[in-house]
């Protein structure tokens, strides 16, 4: 290898034979064809196997996350009757439980709420409530998924009479 300083930059190196870098230069050319090819098969077997098992798992949470709420409406519900001997009625709601009643009777209410806000079920609808219940002295549940009454699996109506 002949080297020559070049006259305008001092201490610099000119190189006439580059052959030395072409195995660098074609080690960074990237990646073949095949190897994408073969990460990409990788990939989608892999979402194949792992897809059905998260899509389940949640549904499940959805239905983990409804009973939550419904206990928690419960409990607001409990404390509620506790400080004004009463539930709140069907056409007050479980509003009461954010937002004192315009009811005379109601004097204890629990000042700034018995629930920060309302939530809505995990499907973005309210929840029900009736005082009287049909299953119970009260009920508060979601019609599921579908959104109508009746159903199986996520489609089901869940409610405070079967959190177990």
């Amino acid at each position: 290898m002949e080297s020559i300083s070049a006259p305008s930059c001092r201490g610099a190196i000119a190189v006439k034979d580059h052959s030395m870098f072409q195995p660098i230069l074609r080690r960074q050319a990237g990646f073949t064809l095949i190897e994408i090819m073969v990460v990409v098969i990788i990939i989608g077997i892999l979402a194949a196997i792992v897809a059905p098992n998260v899509i389940g798992r949640v549904d499940d949470a959805q239905i983990t996350k409804a009973k939550a709420e419904i206990a928690n409406i419960e409990n607001a519900l409990k404390f509620y009757r506790l400080d004004n001997f009463t539930y709140p009625s069907s056409e007050q709601g479980i509003e009461a439980l954010v937002n004192k009643p315009a009811d005379p009777n109601i004097r204890n209410w629990k000042r700034g709420g018995y629930l920060p806000k309302l939530p809505n079920d995990p499907w973005g609808n309210p929840y029900i409530y009736l005082n009287p219940g049909n299953q119970g002295e009260i009920d508060v549940y979601t019609l599921g998924r579908d959104g109508r009454p009746g159903g199986e699996g996520v489609d089901a109506d869940i409610g405070n009479w079967d959190l177990t």
